[in-house]
């Protein structure tokens, strides 16, 4: 019984492994092609790879009844209105910055899109391949859900509709603000089209709320509903296009160059190119705030604790106390780069030599200007941008005819990422990273171990990681496996594998920079996918996430300063 048991479950696991590989491959094909209709025979191969994956991300998604969760999770990582567009253009930067349209950018995903008509929307790629998986994979995931709405509400092939579909119609129409009444009764008949409880629908409505839509999640849901029944009863198949832009451009570092060099130009403005450079790859605010914070905001007498000081400052509430950050930081010494190349990753610039280290919880004993560190702080990269940026930034620069290397000291990389063997805000270090989908793994001697962080206040776990091709396409089986195997992973992520490949290829093939360049990884657990209710659907990490945040970045910090 054992036995059989867990063939049947090493069987799923490659099915669903399969089911990935079919989908990546299927995607760069249609990419490639020019154009596909995810419900027509062309989308077929996607839609049945995501229903048997079964990611737990979408939660019900092979079942009758709606996914809610995964539909709050797709909605706010893709533009506002997409779900009204038949037409779906992704394009490349192709100069819609300087025209009429206003960009269109989801709540949880920085990328510049735009409603071209009623019928339209185009979304902007500068991000990579990993960008247009994730928009695929989200977009293959609501069309599965739309026609799973006009299932429920088709009564024959003449488009006759069901009283409940009547009656959303009704109240989505009048485009109105709703009594309370009149929201509950469109909720009730909602509720039916959705195989939902009136409960549930009633929880989940105020996370889709919007500003100047409060009635948003029955907007979503009849346009999808309606648009499906378009495609079932007038053949009118929704279709999305890759423009030819942005297929002659992809995989050609365009946007990382553009980036590098922007950056490499202000370096050597502020005479800090031929200095020692430490590079973060973090957040915008945790290395800033390590720094200056409590200096700052010390006249605060009612702070005890300096994470209580870190977690204020993550209150969207406390806008002037960051603005006192941040000025207080400009004033000594901070360069900060907002990113115009269309990587949307900002950068900050630290001269520890006008840092007056005596206000700050570090000691930086080094007396020398040319010496002294300059941190660059990097904001997050999105899956294989990661090794475009940094591989564009780690190539030796050309000043007065005369190449320069930049005098990498150390490259440290702080992220968030699924834990398999924890709970949210816990911290991992990985040991190697290991490529999903290919024979690719990059171990790597990591200056920060478990006990760096062990007295710290938060549970550490060390091992391999995985750098898996979209978050959106794991399922349990498939994580259990690795899990559980030799290869002994203890989390996923969707970086790792990149920046190492990047930073490999610079320091051991290349010799762009230092063959010894020490290296630093570490993750905070944002969501445990084998855990139902932490996944990343179930919502963010609130300030639990404040202190592994802090943790990590004040010990990157004191190893960079004491090294």
């Amino acid at each position: 019984m054992s036995k059989n048991n867990k063939n049947h479950k090493r069987t799923r696991a490659q099915e669903s492994s399969n089911a990935i590989e079919r989908m990546y491959i299927t995607m760069r094909h249609l990419f490639n092609r020019g154009f596909y209709k995810p419900m027509g025979v062309s989308g077929e191969t996607l839609r049945e790879a995501l229903l048997l994956l079964r990611p737990e991300i979408y939660g019900s998604i092979a079942d009758e009844k709606a996914e809610l969760e995964g539909l709050f999770y797709v909605i706010d990582r893709l533009p506002q209105g997409i779900e009204e567009c038949s037409y779906i253009n992704l394009t490349s930067d192709e100069g819609y910055a300087n025209s009429h349209f206003t960009p269109i950018i989801p709540q949880k995903r920085r990328r510049n899109c735009y409603r071209i008509d009623d019928e339209q929307m185009n979304i902007e790629i500068t991000r990579g391949r990993s960008e247009i998986y994730d928009i695929l994979t989200h977009l293959t995931f609501l069309f599965v859900e739309s026609h799973k709405i006009s299932e429920r509400v088709l009564i024959n092939e003449r488009g006759d509709t069901t009283r409940d579909w009547k009656k959303l119609e009704k109240a989505v129409i009048s485009n109105k603000k709703l009594t309370q009444k009149e929201r509950e009764i469109a909720i009730t008949h909602t509720a039916n089209i959705l195989g939902r409880t009136f409960n549930e629908l009633t929880e989940a409505y105020p996370n889709f709320a919007s500003e100047g839509q409060p009635e948003r999640l029955l907007h979503i849901i009849y346009w999808l509903g309606k648009l499906a029944i378009e495609e079932k009863i007038n053949n009118n198949k929704r279709t999305i296009t890759f423009s030819p832009v942005l297929r002659e451009r992809l995989g050609h570092h365009i946007h990382g160059e553009i980036w590098a060099d922007e950056i490499k130009s202000v370096l050597h403005k502020n005479n800090l190119l031929e200095r020692p450079i430490h590079i973060i790859s973090a957040n915008m605010h945790s290395v800033m705030n390590s720094l200056f914070a409590e200096s700052t905001l010390k006249s605060n007498s009612k702070i005890k604790d300096i994470y209580d000081v870190y977690k204020s400052l993550s209150d969207p509430k406390n806008q002037s106390a960051r603005d006192k950050v941040e000025k207080t930081a400009t004033q000594n010494g901070m360069i900060y780069i907002k990113d115009a190349s269309g990587t949307n990753i900002d950068v900050q610039i630290f001269d520890t030599d006008k840092i007056d280290f005596s206000k700050t919880n570090f000691n930086y004993l080094e007396k020398q200007k040319q010496n002294k560190a300059v941190i660059f702080v990097m904001d997050y990269a999105f899956g294989e941008q990661a090794y475009e940026t940094l591989d564009e930034l780690l190539k030796p620069v050309k000043v007065n005819g005369k190449k320069v290397h930049l005098n990498v000291k150390s490259i440290s990389i702080m992220g968030k990422a699924g834990i398999l063997e924890g709970c949210k805000g816990d911290v991992m270090i990985p040991s190697a990273h290991i490529f999903e989908g290919t024979a690719d793994n990059y171990p790597f001697k990591n200056e920060l171990t478990k006990n760096d962080l062990v007295d710290c206040g938060v549970d550490v776990c060390e091992g391999t990681m995985i750098t898996v091709l979209g978050t959106s396409l794991q399922n349990k089986e498939i994580l259990k496996f690795f899990k559980n195997s030799t290869w002994n992973v203890i989390g996923l992520e969707m970086e790792g594998a990149h920046y190492q490949k990047a930073i490999q290829a610079a320091s051991k093939v290349r010799g762009n920079i230092n063959g010894d360049v020490k290296v630093r990884y570490a993750y905070y657990a944002s969501d445990n996918p084998l855990e139902t209710g932490s996944t990343l659907a179930s919502g963010g990490l609130g300030t639990s996430g404040v202190k592994p945040t802090y943790v990590i970045t004040n010990k990157i910090l004191e190893q960079i300063f004491n090294s």
